[in-house]
């Protein structure tokens, strides 16, 4: 599942650096280097200690970690919900990512300048909100005119999704984001169609100087209080110092340089572990000699379509699955002796895969 997150932010708040960064760290198992697909979309592995315990367990010939896609989308100036500037490929980017990394500059610098002319990361974040509101504003209105006809007909199905559409209609015309929008999931059909830009999940990255790494500072607070209704996650860190680690080839040297700022991880693991969340994704395992392998499946799959990320046989015939829960395999070492100590479970196809769950499949096609 390649699923794509779009980096976005207006011009000096650190955008470039972050995915510079990105591209060129140093990815933890040498199967998955960052890759790039074109200029401005790279592949990252997701971190995960399970890996490393299922490596030391297993033994096997290689390991092959989950990954995630990072799209650094063309830079926005105000009025691109009109096709100013950039505007057209900005908005068409978005369309196609499946979640928003929104970097905001929370930090102060004489020698960047800021578009504003001062630091303000609401500032920041209304330009880009407003110009994907307004967008996503036109094509709510154009749908709205097409649902009025057919309901003034008396379909039923097309009131209630008029009623659906004037929701959102309302939320854009005020400032808000669709994502904000509290309806039943199944009413969220009416919009499904229309690829609203603003009801994409959204990480929001506060990009502060190195003496704000560790606590924020206030523009952070500001953002925080502002993201607070769309219950939005806030990741703090130091693209500067990002670029800086990513530069390490040696553990050793870069738990050190972490350890001068007191982090136990980089900022950029974090961000790449929280916008995995945020697409509410999960991992399960699978372990041979062979290798040990990371998938990556959405949060309530069941067995049958877990197994077939590996391969559509393996869910066309789906018989069963086995599945060890990993603290069971680090205790008894083997899968052998997870066997022999009836650690091993066998589910049939509505069984829901949980995250870290190590899985064989049983199939027959």
């Amino acid at each position: 599942m390649a699923l794509q997150c779009g980096i976005v932010g207006l011009p000096n708040v650190g955008k470039s650096t972050l995915f510079n960064a990105l591209s060129s760290a140093k990815a933890e198992a040498a199967n998955f280097p960052f890759c790039t697909i074109e200029p401005n979309v790279g592949v990252v592995t997701v971190p995960d200690n399970r890996l490393k315990i299922l490596e030391q367990l297993v033994n096997p010939n290689r390991v092959l970690p989950t990954v995630i896609e990072f799209v650094d989308i063309a830079g926005l100036v105000k009025g691109a919900s009109k096709g100013e500037g950039l505007g057209n490929k900005f908005l068409a980017n978005i369309r196609e990512v499946d979640a928003v990394i929104h970097v905001i500059r929370c930090f102060e610098d004489d020698n960047i300048v800021h578009v504003a002319g001062g630091v303000d990361p609401i500032f920041d974040k209304e330009v880009i909100d407003t110009e994907l509101q307004l967008k996503d504003l036109e094509s709510v209105e154009k749908k709205i005119q097409k649902s009025e006809k057919i309901a003034k007909s008396g379909d039923a199905k097309a009131k209630k999704e008029l009623e659906t559409l004037i929701l959102f209609k309302n939320a854009l015309t005020e400032g808000k984001n669709a994502r904000s929008v509290d309806v039943e999931k199944e009413d969220l059909e009416a919009v499904r169609d229309l690829h609203l830009l603003t009801i994409k999940p959204v990480l929001y990255v506060a990009n502060v100087d190195e003496g704000s790494l560790a606590n924020g500072n206030k523009f952070v607070d500001a953002l925080r209080e502002k993201v607070s209704e769309e219950n939005a996650e806030v990741i703090i860190l130091c693209a500067a110092i990002e670029a800086q680690i990513a530069e390490f080839e040696d553990p050793e040297e870069k738990e050190m340089f972490l350890g001068e700022y007191g982090l136990e991880e980089s900022g950029l693991n974090k961000l790449i572990s929280a916008a995995y969340s945020l697409l509410d994704l999960i991992t399960y395992f699978t372990a041979g000699v062979q290798e040990v392998r990371a998938w990556t499946i959405k949060k309530g799959w069941k067995a049958p379509q877990a197994a077939g990320v590996i391969h559509t046989d393996f869910e066309r015939g789906f018989i069963k699955a086995e599945v060890i829960k990993l603290a069971d395999y680090q205790q008894l070492k083997t899968e052998a002796n997870c066997r022999d100590n009836g650690k091993i479970a066998i589910e049939g196809k509505e069984y829901v895969v949980k995250d870290g769950d190590i899985m064989h499949f049983r199939f027959n096609v």
